[in-house]
């Protein structure tokens, strides 16, 4: 007996409505059995993973849209390999496409292409816009949080503590802290 089984997946907490809808969506065609996570697409995807081993002959996994699975077509090709591997299709509900068909499998990879055109185009607008900020002055990044504890880091060594406790005590990071006094060694 074939089953559907369901993935939803979000990047962040905020995007709980979409979250929730797709899960109704995968509810509502039947999905016997639904992985969710809320993780990011460059992120390890235990739930993704866990759906695919859990695939068997003849059974569907579904997702309602492509961005809640790949991340790049490459990725894509992927994904789609492992779960041909089981013997299982793939099938993205607000596109109607379904890897179980060879018509399916070409539109897949087509759009998959686009999808991966259009997020580089993005990311390079992004670059190009923060590029622009910087030149006119207003992108100055995060402030130096470490480098302004300078004086409280040369402080706490000069009182032996070790910069493990140092870095819990102010916040910040080891690195930091060994990047703060290899600096005054240097000068």
């Amino acid at each position: 007996m074939s089953l559907l089984i369901g993935y939803a997946r979000t990047s962040t907490v905020e995007q709980e409505a979409g979250f929730e809808a797709q899960l109704r969506d995968l509810n509502a065609l039947g999905c016997k059995r639904v992985f969710e996570e809320k993780v990011s697409s460059v992120g390890r995807r235990e739930q993704l993973d866990a759906a695919i081993d859990y695939l068997r002959d003849g059974d569907t996994l579904v997702v309602t849209k492509l961005d809640r699975l790949a991340r790049s077509v490459r990725d894509l090709v992927a994904i789609i390999d492992r779960v041909e591997a089981k013997g299982a299709a793939l099938s993205i509900l607000d596109m109607k496409m379904d890897t179980a068909t060879s018509n399916g499998r070409l539109m897949l990879n087509v759009l998959g292409s686009v999808a991966q055109f259009e997020r580089e185009i993005m990311l390079e607008r992004q670059k190009e816009g923060i590029a622009k900020a910087k030149g006119d002055g207003k992108y100055k990044g995060r402030k130096p949080t470490a480098r302004a504890k300078a004086d409280e880091v040369h402080a706490l060594v000069a009182e032996g503590i070790g910069p493990v406790e140092i870095a819990k005590r102010l916040g910040i990071g080891r690195t930091s802290i060994h990047r703060i006094l290899t600096k005054a060694v240097a000068e």
